[in-house]
């Protein structure tokens, strides 16, 4: 099939029969907690817990699938910032086929073993995914190998598009459906389903607001790349739409919303201390505009969990960061007296505010003060965030003035 051949619900029937021996039925699970943010029943459709920890497999198995005995034999090539780089590894060991994958540089330690213990070979070239799919192209080419493109394929879309047929056979009433958009294999897929089984379903696109690409592209009329800064949603930081995924889904996007890394960060949060689920950034996005209130709906809503596959590493900040957002951690500094029993003086207020003190460090070089004084930044485990104003306004109350940032 062309690139920019129609793709046709037949196809996607076709690769749920091709791959469905080695892939899971992910389940439904009803979030009864998340229902008053949209005043709707909330479902995720945890494809988190797909083999390899993401949808990509889907795609990848339609892909390997249907490659013809000399096409094997030549090996297939991809490029990934690590979920369709575990896919097409796992993909490609089962049907006996030669993988080599290209990663960025700085892709997640844990997806780049994943990706080799899964059979594949890795190389790890270029700074971000654009770079290393230019160069997993030009050994595509000198091995004269079959490329498995993680998004821009119809039979990518059609693998990705079996997750729609769950959705609806799992919640045929479905009202709302949001899902995560990096090159838009997945949300084309899904989309065409819906769109066909289910025609009155609201397609909701999210994107980290760092990869705004289907906004920009809609107002564009065509695929443009984007300037994009780092994100923790590394499975959608992808600085451009794929042709096809594009043309199809300006026709079947009903809206586009975009998530910040706090809202991103504090979904991970979320997820992990009310849903007991553990997501990467990129699966989150589509919880992550729910709890920031940019999803509505007039029925039942599915949130399309992408992927669980966060670096080990990566975690601890992230939840640092999703703490401070939600008001309980605290960072600040504050200046006070440099003499005996100012610092007492200083931890006797903050215990009365029910503050858990995590770090105290002083700064009496290098920073901005007046000779007798000296700088002190607090780390601080607070509530919420009318905790969190309580105990500024109590230092600033005493005489304490309230510093934000590095000193």
């Amino acid at each position: 099939m062309s690139q920019t051949a129609k793709l046709t619900m037949e196809d996607v029937f076709a690769a749920r029969d091709r791959i469905a021996r080695d892939i899971r039925s992910t389940p439904m699970l009803r979030k009864h907690t998340l229902d008053p943010f949209v005043g709707q029943d909330v479902y995720l459709k945890c494809e988190h817990l797909q083999r390899t920890g993401s949808f990509k497999l889907r795609g990848a198995l339609n892909v390997i699938g249907q490659l013809t005995d000399d096409e094997r034999a030549r090996g297939v090539v991809a490029a990934s910032a690590g979920n369709h780089a575990q896919g097409v590894a796992v993909a490609a060991s089962e049907l006996g086929v030669e993988a080599t994958i290209f990663m960025p540089e700085d892709a997640s330690l844990s997806k780049v073993e994943a990706t080799r213990n899964y059979g594949a070979t890795v190389r790890l070239e270029g700074a971000n995914l654009g770079e290393a799919l230019i160069a997993a192209n030009v050994f595509c080419q000198e091995r004269n190998a079959v490329f498995v493109h993680p998004f821009d394929d119809p039979q990518v879309i059609a693998g990705q598009g079996t997750l729609g047929l769950e959705i609806f056979e799992q919640l045929p009433e479905v009202a709302t459906v949001v899902i995560p958009v990096g090159g838009g294999g997945l949300a084309a897929g899904i989309g065409m389903v819906l769109r066909e089984l289910r025609p009155s379903c609201r397609i909701v696109a999210v994107q980290a607001a760092a990869h705004p690409t289907l906004r920009v592209s809609l107002a564009a009329g065509a695929s443009t790349q984007v300037d994009a800064r780092p994100s923790i949603a590394d499975g959608i930081a992808v600085k451009q739409l794929g042709t096809l995924n594009f043309e199809m889904l300006k026709d079947l996007i009903d809206d586009v919303v975009e998530v910040s890394e706090e809202e991103l960060s504090s979904a991970i949060l979320w997820s992990m201390e009310r849903a007991k689920q553990v997501l990467e950034g990129a699966g989150a996005a589509s919880l992550a505009a729910l709890l920031a209130g940019k999803v509505t709906s007039t029925g039942p809503v599915v949130l399309v969990v992408a992927g669980g596959n966060i670096d080990p590493a990566n975690l601890v900040p992230v939840i640092r960061h999703g703490l401070t957002t939600v008001g309980r951690f605290l960072y600040l500094g504050t200046v006070i007296p440099d003499r005996p029993g100012e610092l007492s003086r200083l931890l006797a207020l903050l215990a009365g505010t029910r503050v858990n003190v995590l770090g105290v460090e002083h700064h009496r070089e290098g920073v901005d003060l007046r000779i007798g004084e000296t700088r002190v930044d607090l780390t601080l485990q607070t509530r919420n965030v009318e905790h969190v104003a309580e105990v500024e306004a109590a230092l600033t109350g005493a005489g304490y003035p309230v510093l934000r940032g590095a000193h």
